[in-house]
């Protein structure tokens, strides 16, 4: 049984090891999956409610976490990154995840989220491409894969440039 639960302390050197694990060799991976996580806990756009374990066997086997980056002035949540112990890719562990990642998003009357990957992938927890709603990913390279999930909270009023946290810039 896979149990979705918030961070602890004491989980932090194990989801470093997890996101090297689950990114290393893919194609779509940067290398800095596990730097970006790490940086993004020390920093001000940390959000600690909505980074999410999930748990086997009393391990962590998958990680989500959301942080605020920036559209104009106003604090907006990004998703990712996201990882699962490639070992039990494929068993509904990265979708459980982001299930709870928007669930509680939403719970706290965040307006979206922003995310940059597949879009076959995450079109299936609702995610589009942000340029229908008049949002631009930071790097104009990023437009096919830069995407957006409204919430509750969503209005017409959110557009512009959407700037990722400085912590997206860690390097390991």
């Amino acid at each position: 049984m896979t149990l979705i639960r918030r961070e602890t302390e004491g989980d932090a050197p194990l989801i470093h090891a997890l996101h090297d694990a689950a990114f290393a060799g893919r194609p779509y991976s940067s290398g800095t999956e596990a730097a970006i996580v790490d940086a993004l806990r020390g920093s001000e756009d940390w959000v600690p409610q909505l980074s999410f374990v999930a748990e086997a066997d009393g391990k962590p086997v998958g990680h989500a976490v959301c942080s605020y980056g920036r559209l104009g002035e106003t604090r907006i949540l990004g998703l990712g990154p996201i990882g699962v112990e490639p070992a039990l890719h494929g068993q509904g562990i990265g979708s459980a995840l982001m299930h709870a990642s928007i669930g509680a998003a939403d719970a706290l009357d965040e307006p979206m989220i922003m995310l940059l990957g597949d879009p076959n992938y995450y079109g299936r927890f609702g995610f589009e491409p942000a340029s229908r709603y008049g949002v631009e990913p930071q790097d104009p390279a990023w437009e096919p894969a830069f995407q957006i999930r409204r919430l509750a909270g969503w209005h017409d009023g959110l557009r512009g440039r959407y700037v990722y946290s400085p912590g997206f810039d860690a390097q390991p």
